[in-house]
């Protein structure tokens, strides 16, 4: 991949990189955005001239930058879609697949420029632009340009390497070596490209270019010597395909010197920003910028001021907040056991306080927040990819894509979310031949919503397909030697499918069917202090709910005491505590113990043994028992008292002290005092484990 040389100007746009990469990454977004939603048919406008603008600052920003490659490869969908907006060239499927595939390669250019690591071949980049050229070619002269590739794909693609250069041996002198050769052997120029600095960044650049010739590496390279120093020539094989001989016979050059210094009037805004917060999920950086609407809903972009700030100091300001949430909480605890009356004055200032630090935690909390868009942007191309593969005809549907999670959790929902869409376009929907058969549209759909509820959020993935059959789940469990029953809930059936290895696929396909993945789907959702829910109906659909907190920073928590501790139960695992009645608790073989609730028998476990204490309480019906629910399971838990329910801060154990079995964090209450968070999928799985040993 072709970089600036230091040679080219004496300024350094190196500190400007960074704030390229983000904005052409959201140029690119916005384009596929847009390539996936357009209506081939009657496309307006707008999204035309959208897109448009789209490759265009991206391959301005390019040039200025001097990547070469971006620039061209940008500039060939700029022109052909130049076209399409200005009704010269009709809109169609094999042109906004070839777009999106270009969007591909120049996101992995992008990825390999920022981390300075290998790029894309310059082959594969050739065959887009010769792709893209095609587009523009008469319809009478496509089956010479074809027959010249096919022709052309027989030679051997070389790689010429010219360096070092300097003042005796320049760029002119290496362009009017290859000119010369030009009548030598049938060679053809493929991919002429602009000084390359080489892997060391103290040595002088080079200069490539790929050509195709009909003569062997060894004699090219001694008709060079006559012409140049062998010692500053290289000459290597590459493979060729047709699509890039194509290139060589369509090759244009570039008509646009502006170099992105100065701008099209086509591209510059027509409505005015509106005030927004922009957080990328690329890279370490939350910004905050004035900018305008996505491209997606208007037809011009906006630029603003913005300022740019590295998630690590977000993080600092979200902990000294915390910090400053117990401080607040330690003052009141300690004026609590003051008269009020007497201290009038000091419980107002500790009364605007609390309300002053509530607030500023809410507002630094906010800019770690993200629309879930960021991720449910992603899966049109996902959906549209693999119902083509699958040959099923699919419409997606997002709800809820304004509701906020924290920045921590919207990176790592990503994956599970990506499984559970492929699973239901793989397993879920039927074929359309199928679907018509069993009296449905031929068109299944998939459905993305985000909501919240209480103080989590829940994301469903549901699909009005097959739906789970619960005899087929039960048959292959039982063919497997799991201990599973005819008497087992619905739920309860649902949750096998998680269980590592378990697969109901007839066949495995490339998309989903080996078991692998919705093990993992569950753990990682479990290690966010999330869970998941599955409804099902045969032949009607099912849904899967995931059940997160908003954020990994602060937890809704309900204290309970074990003898002298404080314990906290994260909120969105509790179900209910109550007071059992004498006798309600039963004992299994004097091993595990059971209470009905609702008809349901729950395993019953004592947290002081769970964690090898001494509780207060050691009969049941003196205590209080807390229902909490972790990976489809239930479970009570025996407490000596229920302290309060409120907001936690909380700090990680792990890099504080070390890892804890059955604890997932701590937190300073407001006396002082440390409480530890429990892991409920621990105490749930243990409790479980009980009551297999004492069946």
């Amino acid at each position: 991949m072709s970089n600036p040389s230091s040679a080219d100007s004496d300024f350094d746009f190196s500190e400007l990189h960074g704030l390229f990469f983000d904005e052409a990454g959201e140029h690119l977004d916005v384009m596929e955005s847009l390539l996936l939603s357009i209506d081939i048919a009657t496309a307006d406008d707008e999204q035309l001239n959208a897109i448009f603008r789209a490759a265009h600052s991206i391959k301005g920003g390019a040039a200025t930058f001097g990547f070469t490659d971006i620039t061209e490869l940008t500039h060939q969908m700029e022109t052909v879609f130049d076209l399409v907006r200005k009704g010269k060239m009709p809109l169609s499927t094999a042109l906004v697949d070839v777009f999106l595939a270009s969007g591909d390669t120049l996101k992995a250019m992008l990825l390999a420029l920022k981390n300075n690591s290998a790029g894309v071949a310059a082959a594969d980049v050739a065959v887009l632009c010769a792709r893209l050229r095609a587009f523009l070619e008469p319809a009478g002269a496509a089956s010479t340009t074809q027959a010249t590739a096919a022709a052309s794909a027989a030679m051997p693609l070389l790689e010429l390497i010219f360096g070092p250069l300097d003042e005796t041996f320049t760029a002119a002198a290496v362009d009017g070596i290859v000119s010369d050769l030009k009548d030598f052997g049938s060679l053809e120029e493929i991919l002429p490209s602009a000084p390359v600095a080489s892997d060391n960044p103290e040595a002088p650049p080079e200069r490539r270019y790929y050509i195709t010739t009909e003569v062997s590496a060894g004699d090219l390279t001694d008709a060079i010597a006559f012409m140049a120093d062998p010692e500053r020539v290289k000459v290597m094989s590459v493979q060729v395909s047709a699509a890039v001989a194509l290139a060589a016979a369509a090759q244009m050059p570039l008509e646009d010197k502006g170099f992105g210094l100065f701008v099209d009037a086509a591209s510059l805004p027509v409505n005015q920003p509106e005030v927004a917060v922009v957080k990328s999920t690329e890279g370490k950086v939350v910004e905050l910028k004035s900018a305008a609407k996505p491209a997606a809903a208007q037809s011009g972009g906006g630029e603003g001021a913005s300022i740019r700030v590295s998630v690590e100091k977000v993080d600092q300001l979200i902990n000294l907040v915390g910090e400053l949430v117990i401080t607040q909480a330690m003052l009141a605890q300690t004026a609590s056991k003051s008269d009020p009356v007497l201290y009038e004055a000091l419980f107002n200032g500790l009364a605007t306080l609390e309300r002053n630090t509530r607030d500023l935690q809410e507002s630094a909390m906010s800019i770690r927040m993200m629309p879930m868009s960021v991720v449910f942007s992603r899966f049109p191309r996902v959906v549209r990819d693999v119902a083509a593969k699958l040959g099923k005809e699919v419409d997606l549907n997002t709800i809820g894509e304004s509701t906020e999670l924290d920045k921590g959790l919207i990176e790592r929902i990503v994956d599970p979310l990506t499984h559970l869409v492929r699973n239901s376009l793989d397993h879920g929907l039927e074929p359309p031949d199928e679907r018509v058969a069993k009296g449905k549209v031929r068109k299944g759909t998939v459905t993305l919503r985000a909501y919240h509820q209480g103080g989590a959020i829940v994301i469903d993935v549901a699909d009005d397909g097959r739906g789970l059959h619960r005899d087929k789940i039960l048959a292959k469990a039982k063919e497997r030697g799991m201990a599973v029953s005819d008497n087992m809930s619905d739920a309860e059936v649902w949750q096998l499918i998680f269980e590592a290895g378990f697969s109901t696929a007839d066949k495995v396909t490339d998309v989903s069917g080996r078991g692998v993945g919705m093990d993992v789907v569950r753990r990682n959702i479990t290690e966010m202090g999330g869970r998941v829910e599955i409804q099902s109906t045969a032949d009607v659909g099912k849904r899967i709910s995931i059940k997160l907190p908003l954020t990994l920073a602060i937890l809704d928590g309900m204290s309970v005491r074990v003898g002298k501790e404080v314990f906290i139960l994260p909120l969105t695992s509790v179900s209910e505590s109550l007071q059992p009645a004498a006798g309600a608790v039963r004992t299994i073989s004097g091993r595990g113990c059971v209470i009905a609730v609702c008809g349901d028998y729950l395993p019953v476990i004592s947290l002081a043994e769970a964690f090898g204490m001494h509780g207060d309480v050691t009969q049941h019906e003196l205590g209080i028992l807390v229902i909490i629910e972790a990976e489809g399971g239930k479970t009570a838990i025996l407490v000596d008292e229920l302290v309060g329910q409120h907001q936690v801060v909380i700090k990680s154990l792990e890099t504080n002290y070390r890892k804890v079995p059955g604890i997932s964090g701590a937190t300073i209450m407001g006396d002082g005092r440390v409480a530890m968070i429990v892991d409920v999928a621990y105490v749930v799985s243990l409790a479980n484990s009980l009551i297999e040993k004492a069946a």
